[in-house]
Parts: C-alpha cells; sequence; structure tokens
C-alpha cells in the first residue's frame, strides 16, 4: 500500500506555499492558511530565497519537502501549533 492510498478524502492538504521576510505561509484545501515563523525551522531560516522555493508536495499535499535544505514539514505538524 502506498501512501497515497491512505489520505483520509476528508484530510486538509497544502495547496500552495510561500514565504514572507520571516515567515513560512501554508494555505490550506480548506481555506485556511498557516503562517509560522522561520525561526521555528532553522534549516529554511537558514536556507536561500531560491532553496526555500524550490519545494514539492509530499503525497499530494500531506507535507512539504525541500531537497537541496533537507527539510520535510507534514501539514498536521503546522496544525498542531
Amino acid at each position: 500500500m502506498t501512501i497515497l492510498n491512505v489520505i483520509s478524502p476528508t484530510a486538509v492538504l497544502a495547496v500552495n506555499v510561500r514565504f514572507s521576510e520571516d515567515s513560512l505561509h501554508v494555505s490550506l484545501s480548506d481555506g485556511r492558511e498557516v503562517y509560522v515563523p522561520l525561526e521555528w525551522f532553522p534549516r529554511l531560516r537558514n536556507a536561500t530565497h531560491e532553496q526555500r522555493n524550490r519545494w514539492r508536495f509530499i503525497a499530494r499535499g500531506i507535507g512539504i519537502h525541500w531537497e537541496e535544505v533537507d527539510e520535510d514539514i507534514a501539514v498536521s505538524t503546522l496544525l498542531r501549533v
């Protein structure tokens, strides 16, 4: 079974990612936007603008992955903060 087969149809997924000067902003499939300080994610804080913007979704949006900075953030983690 792949992870794609276990995503709940009602799961809240990431649909967009952007950055402000000191925050990570994640738009969610239910219309909410979560933003957190980059201080919480030192690898992203220390990454260049270009590295931050080279992200991809994990399993259709249950998380976000930054290959160059070796960072993975789950939407469920963002919703718990």
